[in-house]
């Protein structure tokens, strides 16, 4: 499985905020710019986590975006279900009615628990331990 460009973009975006967390407020421009990502896509992505309240946004000539909660308590895998749409593989997984062999097919219990331990894994590191993570291979 390939994750979207929108949650490996995403997890970037979040991950820049949590590095300059006590920093006050981010414009998009400069974390477009320390990314490689253009500001259109970060604009899109931004929009999701906004609603679902992992980043605030703040007017004004001191505004721009901050992380809603501190980095120890946003995981990967919240922010890769969340711009992924969900935490599946497949839509068969959750959603038995898009399959009429949904009932009988021996490969669905295969993607749901596949599923399962891959966000597992990822709901299991933080912002924080990826920032910890990076410091340490720095040194």
């Amino acid at each position: 499985m390939k994750l979207s460009t929108r949650s490996r973009y995403g997890t970037r975006l979040m991950l820049d905020m949590a590095e300059n967390y006590n920093n006050g407020p981010i414009h998009l421009m400069k974390i477009a710019q320390r990314q490689g990502i253009s500001v259109k896509y970060l604009e899109q992505i931004i929009i999701p986590l906004k609603k679902a309240e992992y980043v605030k946004s703040l007017r004004g000539p001191k505004g721009g975006h901050i992380l809603a909660k501190p980095p120890e308590e946003i995981t990967v895998g919240e922010i890769v279900a969340l711009l992924e749409d969900g935490a599946s593989l497949t839509e068969c997984s959750y959603n038995e009615g898009v399959c009429e062999r949904a009932d009988i097919c021996p490969t669905r219990q295969l993607w749901r628990d596949a599923a399962q331990a891959m966000f597992k894994t990822l709901e299991a590191v933080t912002l924080a331990d990826l920032l910890e993570k990076t410091k340490a291979n720095q040194k």
